[in-house]
C-alpha cells in the first residue's frame, strides 16, 4: 500500500502540507497539493492518483460535490477530511471520513478502508 500516489485537495495550505508530510512519512507518494476546486479535476486527470484525500469544506462546490464530479470519470478511492461538525453534512453510505485532529494511524486506517483493503495487516485498531 505504501507505493500509492495520493492527491490532496485541501483549502488550507498549512493543513495540506501537514497531511502531505504525514503521508510521506508513512511511505506514500504525494502529488502536488491542490487548494481549490478549480484545479482539483485537472490535477486528478494529470496525476492519475490511486487515492484522493479531499477537504469537505471546499467552497463552491463543496468537497463532496467535487468527489461526485471526479467519480463521473471513473471510480477513484477517496477519503474526506474535515475539522467541522459532521451532523449537518450528508455523505454517501460507504464514505470514508477522518476528522481533525487525527493521528498517522487514523490516516492509514482511513486509506485502507477507502481502498477496501480488508486483508491488510493492521498494527492498530481501526
Amino acid at each position: 500500500m505504501a507505493s500509492l500516489r495520493i492527491l490532496i485537495v485541501e483549502r488550507h495550505p498549512m493543513n495540506g502540507g501537514l497531511l502531505a508530510e504525514a503521508l510521506e512519512d508513512l511511505g506514500f507518494t504525494v502529488c502536488p497539493l491542490v487548494t481549490d476546486v478549480a484545479t482539483a479535476h485537472a490535477a486528478a486527470v494529470r496525476w492519475r492518483p490511486d487515492l484522493i484525500v479531499i477537504d469537505v469544506g471546499l467552497t463552491e462546490p463543496a468537497g463532496v460535490a467535487v468527489v461526485d464530479e471526479l467519480l463521473q470519470s471513473g471510480v477513484v478511492p477517496h477519503v474526506f477530511v474535515t475539522g467541522d461538525n459532521l451532523s449537518p453534512l450528508s455523505f454517501p453510505p460507504a464514505a470514508v471520513l477522518i476528522q481533525r485532529p487525527f493521528r498517522g494511524a487514523d490516516i492509514q486506517c482511513a486509506l485502507q478502508q477507502a481502498l477496501g483493503d480488508v486483508d491488510a495487516p493492521r498494527s492498530f485498531d481501526c
